[in-house]
């Protein structure tokens, strides 16, 4: 009898350690949808198809494609990545915009009806005009904004209240003028809005530096100030910043991946292993410096945490720069 016992329990805990093993793996068995919330040319989808090449060089993924879903200020590629829950066959661009669209009422969806997966990098914001702009530097833009808020029109994407939007409403606030007053325009991608500054349709950009920059080294165009609370090295080492000309807009775009609500810990943990993977490669650095993106990860569980912590913050910044009521 206690032979049996001991045999049948033997056999419950074999069989007990077989199911554990197999739920902590999993593989993907289809194509892998970046899906991405705005159209091609800009900095999600960039970021998008970078990560792409790195992914298709892991072994366990058959093959990944890139979607672009834009319009809705974003939502419209959340909305769909919501429809999927369960199924990590499906990744979507985690962005400021997240939070901001859910803060400022474009989107009804939050950070937390979608699964986390990490933040890769962080943009700073580029504000910049087209060579031949009679705006020559950031005093000159202050300048306009205070004689009258609606002279110059100030254009970035996806969507109100995203990081570029931030920046707007901190050179409102240092010109003395409501942001409410200004004249916006918002473009359904980065690259959109990049060829109507170029070609003169709108005064100001805000958008990525990496966006910019081979625009600035071919004569094109010319940065104001970016974003940043310091110079950055490399590239945008003749690039002065807001904060050294008087502007106090210090701020930054921060990007990463995310996954329907309800995929499993095994799944987490499939992609958290594949993005690690990713950001230790030598190439990946490389291609950091070449698209001047900071390096910025943090796993699913951290990503969470940051979440909460940029929730709380952003709903004060908005508020503060009129964007939304307090």
């Amino acid at each position: 009898m206690q032979r049996r016992t001991a045999r049948a329990c033997g056999l419950i805990f074999g069989a007990l350690i077989t199911l554990g093993a197999s739920a902590q793996e999993w593989k993907p068995t289809k194509n892998i949808d970046v899906v991405v919330n705005s159209g091609a040319g800009g900095a999600a989808d960039r970021q998008s198809r970078v990560v792409q090449r790195f992914l298709q060089g892991i072994p366990g993924i058959p093959s990944v494609t890139v979607t672009n879903r834009p319009g809705g200020g974003g939502t419209i590629a959340l909305h769909f990545i919501t429809q999927q829950t369960g199924d990590a066959h499906y990744l979507g661009v985690l962005s400021t915009g997240l939070i901001t669209n859910h803060i400022t009422g474009i989107s009804r969806i939050s950070y937390r009806d979608i699964t986390p997966l990490n933040i890769l990098i962080h943009d700073y914001v580029a504000v910049w005009v087209h060579s031949a702009s009679p705006i020559r530097s950031a005093a000159d833009l202050l300048a306009r904004l205070k004689a009258d808020p609606k002279s110059v029109s100030l254009a970035f994407s996806t969507a109100a209240g995203n990081q570029n939007h931030v920046v707007i409403g901190m050179l409102a606030r240092a010109a003395g003028v409501d942001p409410k007053t200004l004249k916006t325009v918002i473009y359904a991608s980065g690259g959109q809005g990049t060829t109507a500054a170029l070609g003169g349709h709108v005064d100001v950009w805000f958008g990525t530096a990496a966006s910019v920059m081979q625009h600035v080294e071919s004569g094109a165009a010319r940065v104001l100030g970016l974003s940043a609370a310091q110079r950055q090295p490399g590239t945008l080492a003749n690039v002065p910043t807001l904060r050294e000309q008087g502007i106090d807009a210090v701020y930054y775009a921060w990007r990463g991946f995310l996954a329907p609500k309800g995929i499993t810990p095994a799944q987490i943990a499939f992609w958290e292993q594949a993005f690690e993977k990713v950001v230790r490669n030598e190439e990946w650095k490389k291609v950091q410096e070449d698209y001047l993106w900071g390096s910025d990860y943090k796993n699913s569980a951290e990503t969470r945490r940051f979440l909460d912590r940029e929730d709380e913050l952003l709903r004060k910044i908005l508020a503060e720069l009129g964007v939304v009521s307090k």
